[in-house]
């Protein structure tokens, strides 16, 4: 039993911050964005909206173009870094908010390679046999722990969120493989350094803008080029393909000169590539199923297609996974 998915979702808050709103902000400039980033815009969320108010919406979607029931839903998992608080889950939030009664749920933190993990997490819960119906989200509400007096992060990240529908598939369409590291050396180059029991909240922590994310950009820039694209040739080898045997690859959307450099390594062309960073940024763990929604909504899947996956980010934690497209 393989673990398929049957439905897709995405949901960008409306209000957006362009490159030239932040030149009036920080020390920066349209051009010098574009051309080290390939970012145009980041859409961010409303007053008050929070990163399970994202999850519903991306849930009710699901719900609705799959036809389940809320009360069909097995379980729910969320990628997130942001969630609404630290000790309840936003699954739980997500959970409560679409009155799925009969599931349960947890979060994922594996920073931008957040969806790979719970998508592998989902899959084997599938494959379990005891679960059939399961939510899988990625989103983050990056704006709420980036400073936008940082010309180093705030002109990166963004606010938004996907997710999928993960059901039993009883042939060859699914998820047919994954590799997944971790390396927490990394962590202490790119981080929010307080408001965990290492460094609790305090007046101090405050003032020295310790909730914030913190980067070591040429570091991380380093390794994610680096990883990202050893890990993306690394299942293309181990499954006996070749690049021209993927249909389309999804990477996580940090940087386009990572993409181009991943794409490059796996022997890739550019039409083989989905690239949407120019428009969301860096939405963390919302970066793929983002693009696997616009991706379905823009027919670049068909069936028996192959899907290829890979993120790298915070921690360190990076990963691929392979997928056998169906019908969605």
């Amino acid at each position: 039993m393989k673990a398929k998915i049957t439905a897709t979702a995405r949901y960008l808050p409306k209000r957006t911050l362009s490159n030239q709103d932040l030149e009036k902000m920080v020390d920066t400039s349209d051009e010098w964005i574009r051309s080290r980033t390939g970012i145009e815009k980041r859409h961010l969320v409303a007053e008050g909206e929070a990163t399970s108010d994202m999850g519903k919406k991306i849930a009710d979607q699901l719900l609705a173009s799959s036809g389940k029931s809320a009360e069909e839903i097995d379980l729910i998992l969320v990628a997130t870094s942001t969630p609404d608080y630290l000790v309840v889950s936003t699954a739980a939030m997500v959970q409560d908010k679409i009155n799925a009664v009969n599931a349960w749920g947890f979060d994922i933190v594996a920073a931008c390679t957040g969806f790979i993990y719970a998508m592998e997490t989902g899959a084997k819960m599938i494959e379990s046999g005891k679960y059939k119906n399961v939510i899988v989200i990625g989103a983050d509400t990056m704006s709420s722990i980036i400073n936008y007096a940082d010309r180093n992060t705030c002109i990166i990240f963004g606010d938004g969120g996907g997710g999928v529908l993960l059901e039993p598939s009883d042939n060859d369409i699914g998820v047919l493989d994954s590799i997944l590291y971790t390396d927490g050396s990394g962590s202490k180059y790119l981080n929010v350094p307080a408001g965990g029991s290492v460094q609790p909240a305090s007046k101090d922590t405050i003032d020295k803008k310790m909730h914030y994310v913190i980067q070591d950009g040429k570091t991380v820039f380093k390794f994610a080029v680096k990883n990202m694209a050893d890990v993306s040739k690394e299942i293309i080898d181990k499954n006996g393909l070749k690049g021209d045997d993927i249909s389309l690859f999804i990477p996580h959307q940090a940087n386009k000169r990572i993409i181009d450099a991943t794409a490059k390594r796996c022997g890739l062309h550019e039409d083989q590539v989905f690239v949407n960073i120019n428009r969301y940024g860096n939405t963390t763990a919302g970066t793929i199923p983002i693009a696997i929604d616009e991706a379905v909504e823009m027919s670049r899947l068909a069936k028996d297609d192959l899907l290829l996956l890979a993120a790298f980010g915070g921690g360190f934690t990076w990963g691929s996974m392979l997928i056998r497209w169906g019908n969605v």
